[in-house]
Order: C-alpha cells, then structure tokens, then sequence
C-alpha cells in the first residue's frame, strides 16, 4: 500500500477523497484503520479503500501514513506501533500541539515526520494546510506529501513556531465563519427572507469576498472601502461593527484559541 490511515475520521476522509478524486493515489493503494466498525464502513463504502481494525498492519503495509486520530490518542497509537517502523517510512500529523520534539519523543528513533495543520473546508476541496517537516525529511520527500495535501486545498510550508497560530488563523477559523453567516442570514430572515435563501446569500457574499482578497491581491481594507460609499448603507454597517468591537473580538477569540492550542 502506498497511503495509509491510522483513523477514519473527517479529516481522513476529506483527504482520502481527495487524493483518489485527483488521481495520485487509487483507492486500492489505500488503506485506513479504525477501531470502529461504523468509521471502517463508512470510507470503505465511500471511497473503496481497503479497511481493517490494526492499526499495526496499516504500519506494516503503508509507505506514507497518515496518524489521523484525535490528539489525546496520539501516545498511545505511536506506542503501539513505533517498533515497527521503518526508516523510510513517512509519516503525516494532523494533531494540533503535537509538536515535532514530542512526537520524536515518542517514537524513541528517528523517524520522518512531516507535522501538518489542515483546516475541514478540505471536505470540499478547498483546504488550507500548514506543512512543518523534521530534520529526517528529504526534499524530495517534503514535495510529496505536499502533493499529497494539495489534492483537497492549498498547502504553505512554515516554521514550526508558526503552527499554533496556523490553528487559530485556519484550522479553527471556520468555525468563526459558520457563526458569521449563520447570524447574517439570521438577520437576513429578521427581514423576511426565507432561512435557505438566507444561508445562500449570505455564504456566497462571504466566499466571493474571500475569492477578492485572494484574486485581486488587494488590501483587505482596500477592498472594504471600495463597498463603503460617503453616507452609504455599508459604512453605517461598518461603523456599528466598530462600535461593537467586532475586530477586537475576533483578535481575542483567535488569541484564545492559540493559547489552548500551546497548551495541547
């Protein structure tokens, strides 16, 4: 096998669907492993991978492997399996506040690690991923698990230092999205249009905006401006927002969400 899974989850999935969709990997060069049958099922019928409830025999099989679990399990799945790894092997982290120094800590040899921080929009294919490699990480070896985490969004290599806030700038940040277009299509419904209407509305405006900053390279303030007419509906928006402390709040709703993820 040449990918292998050490959990089933979302993220799992996401990039499963991914590297198949693009071609990179076929579904029987895939293998994931879960401790549930119901996690096992589901990308088996999925995606058509090969299944099985070993996590040692993902180890056993897979060139690259991607430890796919929930950062509380990561001790006790690189426990199980750290004796049997092979020097070339690759593996991927998806854990935050798994930093490279612990994970090698934990393995007890030296292993290739390629620590990363992908974000859920990777369900549909428009993923941000942070990259980190170890020191054991060849060039050649870093470009292709870029390629592979390519396959669902864009992916940037940064220093380790950086990864917390990755967190709080991406791998949490959806969430701040969700809440802002569920409460303008709140608003939205106030005024009498219909919730589905809403939530379409109010979710392209924000992928369209998003779509600007990335396009047109332009300041983020340049582009607010070019809404806000002198005495024009927008600013009046933007000058409740301010009054509410909406920049402030997401500064320490993000800081926040850095400091837990220093803490993990």
């Amino acid at each position: 096998m040449k990918l292998g899974f050490i959990g089933t989850g979302n993220m799992a999935g996401a990039i499963m669907g991914g590297v198949i969709r693009s071609g990179l990997f076929r579904p029987e060069e895939i293998i994931g492993a879960d401790l549930l049958e119901t996690g096992r099922e589901r990308v088996r019928s999925l995606y058509g991978i090969n299944v099985t409830a070993d996590n040692k025999e993902v180890e056993e099989k897979a060139e690259v492997i991607v430890l796919s679990v929930k950062p509380q399990y990561y001790e006790s799945v690189i426990g199980e399996i750290k004796d049997a790894v092979k020097p070339e092997q690759l593996f991927i982290t998806i854990a935050p506040g798994k930093t490279l120094a612990w994970l090698a800590e934990k393995f007890e040899k030296d292993v290739k690690i390629v620590r990363t921080m992908p974000n859920t929009p990777a369900m549909v294919g428009e993923g941000m991923t942070a990259v980190c490699p170890n020191e054991f990480v060849g060039e050649e070896e870093l470009d292709y698990a870029c390629r592979i985490l390519s396959a669902f969004g864009k992916v940037e290599v940064v220093g380790e230092h950086l990864m917390d806030a990755v967190v709080s700038v991406s791998g949490s940040s959806p969430a701040y999205v969700f809440m802002l277009i569920e409460a303008m299509a709140d608003a939205a419904v106030a005024d009498g249009m219909p919730r589905a209407q809403a939530y379409k509305f109010a979710a392209q405006a924000v992928m369209g905006s998003a779509k600007m900053v990335l396009e047109t390279g332009k300041h983020p303030g340049e582009l607010k401006d070019m809404v806000c007419s002198p005495a024009g509906t927008t600013i009046g928006a933007v000058r409740v927002l301010e009054e509410k402390g909406f920049r402030s709040a997401v500064i320490e709703a993000m800081r926040a969400c850095t400091d837990i993820a220093k803490g993990m």
